[in-house]
């Protein structure tokens, strides 16, 4: 099989409930989240192509309105990078993204999540 794949970024606030009050992350604090969605599948005889990255980036953006420039407890209760990169694969899949078979979501450029559906 192959992947493709496509890489952004978007820029979100929040905070943690679950964590000691002291934690860091108690507080109201930002990130730019990066993220690399992976598609895979049979290259189309006719295409050459898994998919059109045009309509891998047009789904994206229908999910990333959600998110970008947002409060994410407002979304989420406990707004982790794992719960988060969940909520995008499972929203990426309810528009119709077949193939969809690896999340990575960076909360900073040294650590993050990856989810394989």
């Amino acid at each position: 099989m192959t992947s493709i794949f496509l890489e952004d970024s978007f820029d979100a606030a929040h905070r943690l409930p679950h964590v000691p009050p002291d934690h860091k992350c108690a507080r109201l604090h930002g990130h730019t989240y990066r993220i690399r969605i992976e598609v895979t599948g049979p290259v189309g005889e006719q295409t050459g192509w898994i998919m059109d990255y045009a309509k891998l980036r047009t789904v994206w953006r229908e999910v990333k309105y959600y998110l970008d420039h947002r409060d994410l407890n407002v979304h989420f209760a406990n707004p982790t990078c794992e719960i988060i990169a969940i909520w995008i694969a499972e929203k990426l899949k309810e528009l119709k993204i077949a193939g969809l078979s690896r999340i990575e979501l960076r909360e900073t450029e040294h650590c993050g999540v990856v989810y394989v559906p």
